[in-house]
């Protein structure tokens, strides 16, 4: 461990980015820990594992946990892996008041050849790591981390279901945990992952279609805050919204932005639309990365399957309300579905605007589309199909 800067030192960088700390030593230390100083301590009492069939979702958590504490002064301590338990946090850490923190979504399979993987975990990592600069948590080496999580997964691998229809949902997340009312910058923070056994997100089942409930009333996100960036902030106002998309009879919100009422996400999820474009071209067409839309990891997925395809025209484009209810009155919609590591694909059957049902035919259309790319994804994640974008774990 690097030695202790000075005070002044310390401030001067705690005001700073990394980037621009003109202290090499203290950009080490806010940057370093090493999966090779890990420290485990085993439980003594393991859980029963629960029946894969009857899992609801991130209710049941596995033996163990891995923690990593950060401080401005002392830099990463060495990661732990020890058995589950609750933290104990100053009331007044700066998560608890000011929404300091964020989390990642990610899981292990366990694959037709019970070998367990995990999906393109190095995305998620480049995702967090862009997170923790945007809510000004500290720097983490990507590696270090997948390395560590690697060895959690491991140690807890018979929680990885002996099912092709479940799978062990990871969940890292990084708080502040500095004790102070102020609104600044943590110098204290915490880095923890947990695991989780599940079974399909939503309730109706796997690949089941939902309805959506669009009211322009409710943003989700704007340009330069924070809505492509996967910090909590984001989902908890949006708990306000979903029930009343519950209380209309709908199971998700999909976010409208803008006065045209431009298309943006469905609750925890990114949105397709394969269609007949307005130039007659068949098109699979999703939201741009704009600053408003979160860069999910299926959402890459399906447009990098999709482009090795090459069967189709795909984009990555505006769409708004008036697109989809003209495209719809001229039977050029074929299918509508959201995505997301939660429920991988999820078909879309109707939506709710304007006090009006709009259906769309994406289940009477096969849906063709949805499933083959549903398919493919998990061909890859439960080991069915060979792929570099998976990670062998045991």
């Amino acid at each position: 461990m690097a030695s202790q800067p000075g005070a002044a030192e310390a401030v001067s960088c705690q005001d700073c980015n990394h980037e621009c700390c003109g202290t090499g030593e203290l950009k080490q230390m806010a940057e370093t820990f090493k999966a090779k100083d890990l420290i485990i301590t085993p439980a003594t009492i393991l859980k029963e594992k629960p029946d894969p069939n009857n899992l609801v979702f991130g209710t049941v958590f596995t033996d163990h946990m891995l923690t990593v504490e950060w401080s401005l002064n002392f830099g990463w301590e060495k990661p732990h892996i020890k058995p589950l338990e609750n933290l104990s946090l100053h009331p007044g850490s700066s998560a608890l008041h000011y929404a300091v923190e964020l989390f990642e979504g990610m899981k292990a399979y366990r694959g037709v050849d019970k070998k367990i993987r995990l999906f393109r975990p190095n995305l998620n990592m480049d995702r967090m790591l862009r997170s923790a600069a945007r809510i000004t948590l500290p720097e983490f080496d990507k590696k270090e981390l997948l390395k560590c999580i690697q060895e959690l997964v491991r140690l807890d691998q018979e929680w990885v279901p002996y099912s092709t229809s479940a799978s062990l949902y990871v969940r890292p997340t990084f708080i502040g945990t500095e004790p102070s009312l102020g609104v600044k910058k943590p110098t204290k923070a915490l880095l923890f992952v947990i695991l989780s056994p599940v079974g399909p997100y939503f309730s109706s089942g796997s690949f089941k279609p939902v309805s959506l409930w669009a009211d322009p009333k409710y943003i989700r996100a704007w340009k330069g805050g924070t809505g492509d960036y996967k910090v909590g902030g984001n989902y908890g106002a949006s708990i306000f919204a979903q029930n009343e998309a519950l209380h209309y009879g709908c199971q998700q919100v999909l976010w409208l932005c803008g006065e045209d009422h431009q298309i943006t996400e469905v609750g925890t999820m990114n949105l397709f639309l394969y269609w007949i474009n307005e130039d007659g071209e068949d098109e699979l067409a999703t939201p741009p990365l704009d600053g408003i839309i979160l860069p999910g990891v299926t959402r890459q997925s399906i447009l990098d399957l999709a482009h090795k395809w090459d069967e189709f025209k795909v984009t990555e484009r505006y769409l708004t309300m008036n697109d989809l209810i003209i495209a719809l009155k001229e039977n050029r919609v074929k299918e509508m579905f959201g995505c997301g590591t939660a429920c991988v694909v999820c078909p879309v059957s109707d939506v709710l605007y304007k006090d009006e049902n709009i259906h769309v035919p994406t289940m009477e259309n096969g849906p063709k589309l949805a499933t083959r790319l549903l398919n493919q994804l998990t061909d890859i994640q439960y080991g069915r199909e060979e792929s570099d974008w998976t990670i062998l774990v045991s």
